[in-house]
């Protein structure tokens, strides 16, 4: 029988204002993706619309996972954002690349590029929302600590990202 293992935290740092980079450190399961996705979306929603999610030490997604990684991207383009990812593990890049869903989020080789490219797609200076916040925080939780969204994400394409969708050949239900 396979160990099964719900622990799982994230360790944030802000390297630029209005931008995040958020270190995944376990698996990212049934039991841990709710965490996943209410913690990053508490980054999103504290004025960080740019979050890029390093997965180097991810030891597996599954399809809970990769919902949670959707629903993120949902949030953070609400935000006026853009939810990248960095340091993909092979395993997850194959489920992306099969899902069509590497065709919405950008994936990068390291955090380092990631930061560089949502870089050069904003200006410096004061975060998007006014406030220019530096600093890390550490978050930990097991699977069974979950907090409830405040708030939900568009659960639709807008006709903009359901044309690029149709166009990167992904079945779009509206």
């Amino acid at each position: 029988m396979t160990d099964v293992t719900d622990t799982f935290h994230l360790t944030v740092q802000h390297p630029r204002p209005g931008l995040a980079v958020a270190t995944v450190v376990g698996e990212v399961d049934m039991h841990t993706a709710l965490t996943l996705h209410s913690e990053a979306l508490e980054i999103i929603q504290r004025g960080h619309p740019r979050l890029v999610l390093d997965l180097t030490q991810v030891g597996f997604c599954d399809s809970a996972g990769l919902s949670a990684l959707i629903r993120l991207w949902h949030a953070a383009q609400a935000a006026g954002g853009l939810l990248s990812l960095a340091a993909v593990p092979d395993r997850l890049m194959r489920m992306l690349s099969m899902t069509g869903v590497d065709a919405l989020l950008p994936v990068h080789a390291t955090s380092a590029e990631a930061v560089a490219a949502m870089s050069a797609d904003q200006p410096t200076g004061a975060d998007v929302h006014g406030a220019d916040v530096h600093g890390s925080v550490t978050s930990s939780s097991t699977g069974g600590g979950h907090r409830e969204l405040t708030e939900s994400e568009p659960a639709a394409f807008d006709n903009a990202q359901r044309q690029e969708a149709s166009q990167a050949g992904n079945v779009v239900q509206g």
